[in-house]
């Protein structure tokens, strides 16, 4: 297989876009309350960023129609989406108002939380900085839930499994 070389800002931001994907990432969803109620998104864009403070971050597409939401936001929650979880990926992909059909709770400060994820950061945004077409957003962690099980992936574009060596 042949190797492809190339200048993003020179070519199709569709083939970046692919060459970003070959990247494997866990999938989050990332949740906050609002003055009309609970609002979702689906997002890979997840990193820890350091242990002490406990920092995270996420960075929201500033044109995703939910955007003014989370960018407004100054508490939140990322949530890791187990393998058996990819309707609830699924459902805040498509809508922001996705928790008819899932089990969810209101923690602190209003901030609506997906239980049963493999990890619950729950979060205080403590920097939000430019990143071209989407917002970093820092956070402080000010409480974790975590269990096993087995994360939903995503690569090239579809979702799948991992399977341990």
């Amino acid at each position: 297989m042949q190797s492809l070389n190339f200048d993003p800002a020179e070519t199709d931001p569709r083939a970046f876009r692919e060459a970003l994907g070959r990247f494997a990432t866990g999938i989050t969803v990332v949740t906050c309350a609002t003055p009309t109620g609970p609002l979702g998104i689906t997002a890979n864009s997840f990193a820890s960023v350091s242990l002490d403070p406990p920092l995270v971050l996420w960075s929201p597409a500033k044109g995703s129609s939910r955007y003014p939401f989370f960018a407004a936001a100054s508490h939140f929650a990322i949530h890791v989406i187990a393998e058996e979880q990819r309707g609830i990926c699924n459902g805040f992909a498509r809508s922001g108002d996705a928790f008819d059909d899932i089990d969810w709770e209101t923690g602190l400060n209003g901030v609506p939380l997906i239980n049963n994820c493999l990890s619950r950061f729950e979060c205080e945004t403590s920097a939000v900085h430019d990143g071209g077409d989407h917002s970093i957003v820092v956070a402080k962690v000010a409480r974790v839930t975590t269990r096993p099980g087995t994360p939903l992936l995503f690569h090239g574009g579809q979702y799948g499994g991992f399977a341990a060596d």
